[in-house]
């Protein structure tokens, strides 16, 4: 991959002609079609594999949505397609009139869908045939031996109790239907923007079970849920067309950390096996490359211009909450591993460590460069007194009271030992995902 990276950078010109981002994504959309025709030839659906092998043989540059022209990019910059609908007046509890899944999806019974339902385009195989998870199986730490060291796991604690989710299983099912005691929730993560995020999955009285819709905005995953049909985006957590149109999932804290780190954190957490009722090469990434920075996203699975405050896959950390949004960018914490948020009256903390491998980058999840692991937390002590930090090798000190910090936010020595930071929900993903959802972002400069 390196000879090849060079060979797309010299291929670079300012010039009419195809450039090497260009190339590359072109190349990648090939890898990401043969990937999913690899997941539906081994979900056992025959003819769904047939069928996506006749998409992939068509040609991996068409920008068609599989049901009419592609929109411009005037409809791709279009939001909300009636901005002035009251979502929070709408009777979710209702019965659902229709599945928009694979129905209607003008159906007049639904509340106006916050998207144009054109900018969903095909990813290229049927609802589910990237299959979800809807059985877990867990093991303790200790025997997760199937788990390298710099692994990326998806960290969520709920109640006291915490779980790791392997990347080397989502990146193949991408949803993950779990339970924490008495609490539904959905563990995501989409490849194709590097996002992991947790929701819980009840709204109102309803339980929802998520599936893989098969279907992409933006070139995010979008879920639907079995028991209406409606079509979520994981990016967002919010509910894009059908019964749940504007409807917004709670978002759950959730670390993409390295296993190692998970381990050293929570001696007694569960782990995720790959006994998932499915067979896939867990371990291998079936998109290498992809994280390549100076490339852009898949062109058929993508709308509209690409914000460049940044190059589009620069890694960032983002937050988004009700003061807006703001992104922190990789390569900055890799200088300075400690940068604290304080833009519109945040007090806020993001730090970062070595150790974790990117999953998207070496044809093994565990091959990756060193990307680093971050954590973001309101920066107070217990009591509600600010704290500032400053990085101590792969640890942090709080100026305050002097004790000593790890990057999911536990105190593990000093005055505060056994006390834990407030994890503030927050997204490690590329650039172009978080600023075409988040278009109002800040980029913090340290």
């Amino acid at each position: 991959m390196a000879a090849y990276r060079s060979r797309i950078a010299d291929d670079a010109s300012p010039s009419g002609k195809r450039t090497g981002g260009e190339t590359l994504g072109r190349l990648l959309a090939v890898v990401v079609a043969s990937a999913m025709v690899i997941a539906a030839c081994s979900s056992g659906d025959d003819g769904a594999a047939d069928r996506q092998s006749k998409s992939v043989a068509a040609g991996d540059d068409d920008e068609s949505d599989g049901g009419g022209p592609a929109p411009s990019e005037d409809d791709a910059a279009a939001g909300q397609t009636d901005p002035d609908f009251d979502y929070g007046a709408v009777d979710y509890e209702a019965e659902p009139v229709d599945s928009a899944l694979l129905g209607n999806r003008s159906n007049p019974g639904f509340p106006p869908p916050v998207i144009e339902p054109a900018l969903i385009r095909s990813g290229g195989v049927p609802p589910d045939g990237i299959p979800p998870i809807d059985d877990p199986q867990f093991v303790a730490v200790a025997e997760a031996d199937f788990v390298g060291d710099v692994e990326a796991v998806i960290s969520v604690e709920v109640g006291g109790e915490a779980r790791a989710y392997p990347i080397q299983i989502l990146i193949w099912h991408e949803i993950v239907n779990d339970e924490f005691g008495d609490m539904p929730v959905a563990v995501t993560y989409c490849p194709l923007c590097n996002s992991a995020l947790a929701f819980d999955r009840r709204v109102g009285s309803r339980t929802l079970d998520f599936g893989t819709s098969g279907e992409l905005y933006q070139s995010a995953l979008v879920m639907y849920d079995r028991q209406t049909g409606s079509l979520w985006a994981h990016f967002t957590g919010q509910g894009l067309v059908g019964h749940y149109a504007g409807a917004e999932l709670a978002f759950i804290p959730a670390q993409t950390i390295s296993f190692a780190q998970f381990r050293e954190a929570h001696p007694e957490g569960l782990v995720l096996t790959q006994e998932t009722g499915a067979s896939r090469p867990y371990g291998q990434n079936p998109y290498p490359g992809y994280d390549f920075e100076e490339s852009d996203p898949i062109g058929a699975f993508f709308n509209g211009e690409i914000d460049r405050t940044l190059p589009a896959k620069a890694r960032i950390v983002g937050v988004s909450d009700e003061l807006g949004s703001v992104a922190v960018r990789l390569e900055d914490l890799q200088a300075q591993p400690v940068i604290q948020i304080t833009d519109g009256g945040r007090n806020l903390v993001v730090l970062h460590r070595s150790g974790l491998a990117s999953a998207l980058d070496s044809a093994q999840v565990d091959g990756g460069r060193d990307v680093g692991q971050t954590g973001v937390f309101v920066a107070e002590g217990p009591d509600g007194t600010a704290l500032t930090f400053t990085a101590d090798g792969d640890e942090f000190v709080d100026d305050q009271t002097g004790s000593t910090w790890n990057v999911v936010g536990q105190a593990i020595d000093g005055p505060l030992a056994g006390e834990s930071l407030t994890a503030v929900t927050h997204l490690d993903t590329f650039w172009f995902a978080w600023a075409t959802y988040r278009p109002d972002t800040v980029v913090i400069q340290p």
